[in-house]
């Protein structure tokens, strides 16, 4: 029996996509999380073509003793396995599930096309005729999806198509339950040649799709336990403005400023790139300067106003956020905006751009101004984070948190906690103390700070949201249900079960 064979069963139980040899390493698998390896084991050339000879048929083993052209097809557990070297590599062979049974006069799969073909069919576009047929049926959702104000669509086999409206997961009535070609072929329509090479290899993938004249959409594409799965995500074709979002005076302040970080922040979904889209737009009206952002995938167009504009997608445009923030320190920039500071790379680089005379705009999955700065310091080394906290110190000027509450009467609205940095804020990071920080945010109201508690109190106040949500949306909660008590408010049920 071949070596390989015990590998493969991590692709069939779906814990893998691929299995990578090469000379010189060990064996590889494909994973959501990376390259992971299979065995300690660093194999030589020789003994990379030895496992790849084990599972070639008689017409195939020239090629594999030779180095050179190996492609051919493995028989394993009732399934076919596609052995192929990459051409532009010394020595690298991948092996990976071939499910789409070809035909001999058809032996090659186009790249990027494994999991979202139709398992039983050669048909690209799964149940659909042609791409034409795909993209209209999914466009056609995305219509309704727009008409209806919903924030997402998710496509999930076995359900209907589903709408995010007012925070609540609604059925479209009178949609068919989807099976896996119908949403297969649906994505397959809309998705770029480089997001579906990446499905194959990483099995999520997201980007950016427009319809004209009604709106762009976030897509992500996924795998779960039952097919290929998506949640596209409404974004305005227009930009929103400051006015309309409800930002105070001082957070609008704060786009005067000629350098330092500026940050939103908040769980996914929370409105984070609207709020910058708001922010951006208000420089781009009263500012004369070269704006560049960098996002993944563009979400808001911005039109060049007073400003001049740049705007570049990862994956299109730059091969990732801290190689084009590293890139934008030579391409003259007053502000850049960085979609997502994802890695201590890029954090750093950020830090280092606030700090040389520009003003940078971030965005960071944390609920607080201070889990905000905590997370910050915690991507470094240990023997680092003294330095990072002195940097944050002089360069932070404001973190904005917010999460989006369920109104009153259906729509959702923002509830922002608002830290603008002074001195005191500075000496409490660079000294270490952020757990201080809301007693400086509490005692300095006046000057524009608001806790998360306030903002969701004095929505409860003016009858925005109820005094549930307020109590749901609380990062605090101890904190919450007493000062909703005292307002007279019963949350005997859901302190309970907290």
């Amino acid at each position: 029996m071949p070596q390989l064979d015990r590998v493969l069963s991590r692709i069939e139980a779906g814990a893998a996509s691929q299995i990578v040899l090469e000379a010189d390493t060990s064996i590889h698998c494909v994973t959501p999380s990376g390259l992971q390896p299979v065995s300690a084991q660093v194999l030589t050339r020789a003994q990379a073509l030895a496992l790849v000879h084990e599972m070639a048929g008689p017409d195939d083993k020239p090629a594999v003793a030779a180095g050179t052209g190996i492609r051919f097809l493995y028989r394993w557990n009732d399934k076919q396995w596609l052995v192929q070297q990459e051409a532009d590599a010394p020595l690298r062979i991948r092996i990976r599930q071939w499910v789409d049974k070809p035909g001999p006069s058809d032996p090659n799969v186009p790249e990027g096309t494994r999991h979202l073909r139709r398992r039983a069919s050669d048909k690209p576009f799964g149940s659909f005729e042609n791409e034409t047929t795909a993209r209209e049926a999914i466009d056609r959702l995305l219509r309704e999806q727009v008409r209806r104000g919903a924030a997402d669509l998710h496509l999930r086999v076995g359900e209907p198509p589903i709408l995010r409206l007012g925070g609540d997961l609604v059925r479209i009535e009178g949609e068919s339950v989807l099976d896996d070609p119908t949403v297969s072929g649906m994505l397959w329509a809309i998705m770029p040649d480089k997001n579906k090479a990446e499905f194959d290899g990483n099995w999520d993938t997201d980007f950016a799709h427009e319809i004209a004249d009604v709106s762009r959409f976030r897509v992500n594409v996924l795998r779960d336990r039952k097919g290929v799965a998506a949640v596209i995500r409404t974004i305005a074709t227009g930009t929103v403005t400051v006015e309309q979002m409800g930002i105070s005076p001082e957070v609008q302040q704060l786009c005067h400023l000629t350098k330092g970080l500026v940050l939103v922040t908040g769980p996914t979904g929370s409105g984070k790139s609207t709020t910058l889209c708001a922010l951006v737009d208000l420089i781009n009206r009263t500012r004369s300067d070269h704006i560049i952002t960098i996002e993944d995938p563009i979400e808001f167009v911005h039109q060049s106003k007073k400003c001049l504009i740049t705007q570049r997608q990862v994956g299109v445009h730059t091969q990732s956020f801290k190689s084009a923030l590293r890139a934008a320190l030579r391409e003259d920039p007053d502000i850049v905006l960085v979609g997502e500071l994802r890695d201590l790379e890029t954090i750093a680089i950020a830090l280092e751009t606030a700090e040389t005379g520009h003003l940078v705009f971030g965005t960071l999955h944390t609920s607080t101004a201070a889990s905000t700065i905590n997370r910050i310091v915690d991507q470094f080394p240990a023997d680092r984070q003294d330095q990072i906290r002195v940097m944050l110190s002089e360069s932070l000027k404001g973190v904005v948190s917010q999460t989006l509450c369920r109104k009153i009467g259906g729509g959702r609205v923002a509830a922002r906690e608002i830290l603008l940095v002074n001195k005191a804020v500075s000496a409490l990071i660079r000294e270490g103390k952020t757990v201080q920080i809301p007693n400086i945010i509490q005692t300095n109201r006046r000057l524009g700070m608001e806790t998360l508690n306030d903002a969701l109190l004095s929505l409860v106040r003016n009858k925005t949201i109820e005094a549930e949500e307020a109590f749901v949306r609380s990062v605090e909660k101890k904190e919450m249900a007493g000062k909703l008590k005292a307002m007279g408010y019963n949350l005997d049920g859901l302190t309970s079960e907290e």
